[in-house]
């Protein structure tokens, strides 16, 4: 399972509808932000223009408290943006806090240059130039605070290398974005509109950095690279402020509810954000397949076979049926 969000296998492999199942296999919120009962008629026929995408960035701008002097831009979700990015930056040697999201080593190695993975980002290579990572971490959810970032961040502009920050899970832990307080740093950082909107399907996602650096990726998105409606809701998200401040604490009180109930089943909940939980078990790849005959799908991971992942189930009717299947898994593991 490359990543998780795609229950195809899980129903060829286990049956049923995709109505049926209680997919847990990914970090992307269960509620997700309200869409409006229809989309005017211009939304959907009208190429994007100016204007809309002016105020989209505003909007994200405001909501992740870009620094003025940064450049900003959107893009149809942040997997293109990662995948773009070698062809921006300097040449040089790779490094990634690892382990993290799979894409990112691939669309470095893809380019030739043989990521180097490191457990520490404390202790970087002399030869770095890139070094990236993703901040709150997927899967663990490990917090590099601030102060550290910007001392990486200074050490490789000296290089003339540059940090790139992935915070697609950033939306959800207060205080843990980079982008605040970033000055003339060679800084990249990635924002998801998705996970914490509950939106995947809209892709939207967010790249700030040096105006160079925006510059260029806006030139190879090219035109109209946001659709109509992407663009409608991603401003009237962005701007509601009260709903994602509600949401924040709604989160964070479920995911104390769902940490309970792992723990109560003889999980040990070592890691996550508010949006998902990583337990260890012996034999996890077992725990996900007992599960799986019950219709609920986790996320395994094939470099620490004693991990799974949790997303948040979603309303106490969801968290009783995952409490139930994990009684009966358990049972037979």
């Amino acid at each position: 399972m490359e990543h998780g969000g795609d229950l195809t296998l899980a129903i060829e492999r286990f049956g049923g509808a995709r109505v049926d199942w209680l997919d847990l296999s990914t970090g992307i919120n269960p509620y997700h932000y309200p869409l409006p009962a229809e989309f005017s008629a211009v939304t959907w026929t009208a190429l994007p223009g100016r204007v809309a995408s002016e105020q989209l960035i505003a909007a994200a701008r405001q909501a992740y408290s870009v620094p003025e002097h940064l450049g900003l831009i959107a893009a149809p979700g942040t997997q293109i943006l990662l995948s773009l990015l070698p062809s921006l930056l300097p040449e040089g040697p790779v490094a990634i806090a690892s382990p993290t999201y799979s894409s990112h080593k691939k669309v470095w190695t893809r380019d030739g240059r043989a990521p180097v993975e490191l457990s520490s980002i404390y202790a970087l290579p002399a030869d770095a130039q890139i070094v990236l990572l993703v901040n709150p971490n997927n899967p663990d959810g490990q917090l590099i605070d601030v102060k550290s970032l910007k001392e990486i961040a200074r050490t490789l502009s000296e290089r003339g290398g540059f940090l790139v920050v992935d915070e697609a899970f950033a939306d959800v832990v207060p205080g843990a974005s980079l982008l605040p307080h970033i000055q003339d740093e060679n800084i990249v950082v990635l924002r998801s509109f998705g996970k914490f909107f509950g939106l995947a399907g809209l892709r939207l996602g967010f790249l700030a950095g040096a105006q160079e650096i925006t510059s260029k990726m806006a030139a190879l998105l090219e035109s109209w690279c946001l659709s109509g409606p992407a663009l409608e809701v991603g401003t009237t998200a962005l701007r509601d402020i009260a709903w994602q401040e509600a949401m924040t604490r709604q989160l964070v009180d479920e995911m104390a509810d769902l940490t309970l109930t792992l723990s109560r089943h003889g999980l040990s909940v070592f890691g996550g954000t508010p949006l998902y939980a990583l337990a260890g078990l012996r034999n996890a790849s077992g725990l996900h397949e007992a599960l799986a005959r019950r219709q609920i799908w986790t996320r395994i991971f094939d470099y620490a076979p004693t991990w799974v992942r949790f997303g948040l189930p979603g309303g106490a009717e969801n968290l009783e049926r995952l409490s139930e299947a994990l009684a009966e898994a358990m049972q037979e593991l």
